[in-house]
């Protein structure tokens, strides 16, 4: 039996994060999507995703598949629903397709892109299933999420015990796994749960409200002061204040500056006393760049941060304007708020951009990576430069030279 995660037309909703993965590999709560179903069905699950993704993401075809859409997080309603599906059944929200149970010969003519008929599709509209539209649900839908996580990943397990120099509100909702390392923190898990991820460091000092998520190896700096719902993914080391954020993995934000409302992709770093604004200070709906669409669109959220790609970073005393996105291996810095939206492989700030010449953002990952012990491998490099080419329209100041 396969699980197959496929990217819907949502997918262009959450660019710039969707650049270098799948939806599924989008960290919402303690675990991505696709570590969901991994961990709910017992199941590896393959992917279908954009053609250039495709050699680091493969489609692995059985006799019974259930596609799935990558958008969408298992529920226990859902997943009941999935077992009593006979070949051909579509579930649906609307007109968008939710799972479909293909069998080998169906999902065959799928992937050629031959026409399926024998399909039939039912509404799903009332069961209840966590799902990501737009790029602020990362963080809107991050405590729901966090909740669900915890449960799963700790039903029936013992936590490790955490020290005396601590002080805890709430230690009925807060786990640490094997190898953790908390001392001098103070923590409050009765708004939300608390999941301290093997080998993690909590530095003394740091003050923590719930839901709040740490992965494997992230480091809280001293006197970090963390909101909830607020997740680091494995890898992250974090200092200063963060305010209902998602760090998706091995992103640094490890000295003071304040952020919120907010999503960072992987291999970034927000440079010391960088700050987002996550309010206008009109108090008015924030409006966030688009990429479909190519424009600024109206959020329907007063507070919206900041969205910045991977392989990005910031340099010391930068200024992010509310509702600000950033593209894939951007370098930004100088006085003075740059633009709200800011191109992939843009190289400057409020004064102007250059690009980011293509050798030199390789170069610049590989060191990033190395600091972690990770290597930039060719099918990394090949994505990347697929992106370098998708994205040239965007940087609108090379059409001038």
């Amino acid at each position: 039996m396969n699980i197959i995660l496929f990217d819907s037309e949502v997918r262009g909703e959450l660019l710039p994060f969707t650049y270098l993965r799948p939806v599924c590999e989008l960290r919402v709560g303690i675990l991505t999507i696709r570590e969901k179903w991994e961990r709910r069905t017992g199941i590896k699950p393959a992917f279908i995703t954009q053609d250039y993704l495709a050699g680091k993401y493969p489609i692995e075809t059985g006799s019974v598949n259930y596609l799935v859409n990558g958008s969408v997080c298992p529920s226990d309603q859902l997943l009941k629903l999935m077992e009593e599906m006979e070949f051909g059944q579509v579930y649906l929200q609307g007109d968008e397709l939710i799972v479909a149970k293909l069998d080998g010969d169906q999902i065959d003519r799928l992937v050629r892109d031959e026409d399926i008929s024998e399909l039939s599709g039912i509404d799903i509209a009332d069961t209840s299933f966590l799902k990501i539209n737009h790029l602020w649900d990362i963080f809107a839908l991050n405590g729901q999420a966090i909740e669900e996580d915890f449960q799963l990943l700790t039903a029936g397990r013992q936590s490790e015990p955490l020290s005396d120099t601590n002080r805890v509100l709430g230690a009925e909702h807060i786990f640490v796994e094997k190898g953790a390392n908390v001392e001098f923190a103070t923590i409050n898990a009765t708004l939300g749960p608390v999941y301290i991820g093997q080998d993690a460091l909590i530095m003394e000092g740091c003050l923590i409200r719930g839901p709040f998520a740490m992965g494997r190896e992230s480091v809280l700096k001293m006197g970090a002061k963390i909101y909830g719902p607020t997740t680091l993914g494995p890898g992250c080391k974090v200092g200063g204040e963060v305010n209902n954020s998602v760090f998706l993995a091995n992103a640094n934000k490890s000295h003071d500056g304040y952020l919120g409302n907010s999503v960072i992709g992987e291999w970034c770093n927000i440079g010391a006393d960088t700050n987002c604004s996550n309010l206008k200070n009109t108090y008015e709906e924030v409006k966030l760049w688009n990429y479909p669409k190519q424009r600024f669109l109206p959020t329907g959220r007063q507070f919206c941060g900041l969205f910045m790609g991977d392989y990005s970073r910031s340099g010391i005393n930068t200024m992010f304007n509310t509702g600000t996105v950033v593209g894939i291996s951007a370098n930004i810095y100088g006085e003075g708020f740059p633009r709200n939206f800011i191109p992939s492989f843009a190289w400057g700030g409020a004064s102007g951009f250059q690009t980011f010449r293509l050798e030199k953002a390789f170069e610049s990952a590989e060191r990033i990576m190395q600091r972690r012990n990770q290597i930039l491998e060719i099918q990394d490099r090949l994505i990347l430069l697929r992106v370098y080419e998708e994205s040239a329209p965007f940087r609108v100041w090379e059409k001038r030279v």
